[in-house]
């Protein structure tokens, strides 16, 4: 009997860690779906008239990486308490709005249009925020930063939209 729960509980833990991989490939993808057909960024991005405070093109690759890595761990952490419910698909309406405003913004320079479609992701956040803090505070905690740089994403489309129009 003994035997039958520590290889029961062995099967629990690696499908919590197959689990967070799975998290990892939605953010992965997200990402890689905003970036399909942009290639070429940094020079669109350098070529556009910019407030003072816009940040240098390199830094986005490296603030991204680690906030979908942040954003992938809550909705792990999430999941694990739950299961899937309300909170993972405002998780999931979040990322998919992420996936869709690079191309928004690069690929077809459509600011105003990618400027309407971050407030909208914006708010997605924090209705994905609201339902984390029900179920998770680590996971929420985890969200913020990622909800901060779309403010913050937000101000300087919104900049560039209108000093580009």
């Amino acid at each position: 009997m003994e035997t039958v729960q520590r290889a029961g509980r062995r099967t629990a833990g690696v499908r919590k860690w197959w689990a967070l991989l799975g998290f990892g490939a939605a953010t992965f993808a997200a990402a890689a779906i905003g970036g399909l057909g942009v290639r070429g960024t940094s020079a669109e991005y350098q070529s556009l008239e910019q407030p003072a405070w816009a940040p240098p093109s390199w830094l986005f690759g490296p603030v991204w990486t680690v906030l979908y890595a942040l954003i992938a761990i809550a909705g792990w952490l999430v999941w694990r308490r739950v299961g899937f419910g309300p909170a993972l698909w405002a998780w999931v309406a979040q990322l998919v709005l992420n996936a869709i405003w690079t191309p928004l913004f690069f690929g077809a320079g459509r600011y105003g249009l990618a400027f309407a479609e971050i407030v909208v992701m914006w708010l997605a956040i924090g209705v994905t925020v609201a339902l984390f803090r029900r179920v998770s505070r680590p996971a929420t905690l985890l969200m913020l930063p990622y909800w901060a740089w779309v403010t913050f994403a937000a101000a300087l489309n919104f900049a560039i939209w209108r000093m580009n129009s």
